[in-house]
């Protein structure tokens, strides 16, 4: 698979998909939006991909839209509808995929990239990340899920926070606020992401899949949907081989299947 702007690598039982438009600092433009979609697509059909790493090249993972992109011609409302309606199903497809999702963020997350950082599973950052979502600097509205997933993280006042006032937070303000899980030293972050993608890789995919998805509506959920998802996720979770080997493998004494890795 070969792409313009981007790098989809799958190897392990996982997949990195890397940013790749290291001298824009991986700026945004419709090249990179729609090679995502097709990356994306490729890997709901794959099988073999058990986690998402989502990261940048050259010391940056996004540093926001492509501005020069913006600038070849005034859009309309029509056409910046258009060309905004082409990010739903993609972006919704990152949201909803079925696997874990890791970011892992070195240097600049601004803009549509701390929306594509938010939009993630568990977001691991470099001490020299920055995050900032810069739309207001331009004058336009938060995009790319920002206006649903940062609540989620931050919740509603510190999201319109960061959202009205589009400044920046280091990499340990971003922990504090509980967007970032981890801050390591720039040569470790690659390497820690990888190793926690690949025990997730390990993990019960069914299992994964369907706690994935229940949390994803548990806000707009009330306790009694909350149950049944509960009833019948586990209902298929106990039906499945992966549950019924590991219960043998603990009334043989044999090792976990799946274990985290500590720090």
């Amino acid at each position: 698979m070969s792409y313009e702007s981007i790098k989809l690598e799958i190897e392990g039982g996982y997949a990195t998909l890397t940013l790749n438009r290291p001298d824009k600092k991986n700026s945004f433009n419709p090249t990179m939006r729609d090679e995502i979609a097709d990356a994306l697509a490729r890997m709901i059909d794959d099988d073999s991909v058990r986690a998402l790493i989502l990261t940048g090249a050259g010391g940056a993972f996004c540093a926001g839209g492509d501005i020069g992109s913006m600038l070849e011609g005034r859009l309309t409302a029509e056409t910046g509808l258009k060309r905004m309606t082409g990010v739903r199903a993609w972006l919704s497809n990152l949201v909803e995929f079925n696997r874990p999702v890791i970011a892992a963020i070195d240097g600049v997350a601004f803009g549509v990239g701390a929306s594509l950082a938010m939009a993630c599973d568990m977001v691991i950052a470099s001490s020299r990340a920055r995050f900032c979502f810069a739309f207001m600097r331009v004058g336009l509205v938060p995009d790319s899920g920002a206006m649903y997933t940062l609540p989620r993280v931050v919740g509603l006042q510190r999201a319109k926070e960061l959202l009205f006032t589009a400044r920046e937070l280091d990499a340990q303000q971003a922990k504090d606020y509980g967007m970032v899980l981890e801050v390591l030293e720039p040569d470790a972050l690659l390497p820690r992401a990888r190793e926690m993608a690949a025990a997730l890789a390990t993990a019960p995919s069914t299992a994964l899949a369907l706690t994935k998805a229940g949390l994803n509506r548990s806000f707009e959920s009330d306790l009694s949907t909350s149950l049944l998802h509960e009833a019948t996720s586990q209902a298929i979770a106990f039906s499945s081989d992966y549950h019924d080997e590991t219960v043998r493998n603990f009334l043989a004494k044999k090792p976990p299947m799946y274990k985290w890795p500590s720090r």
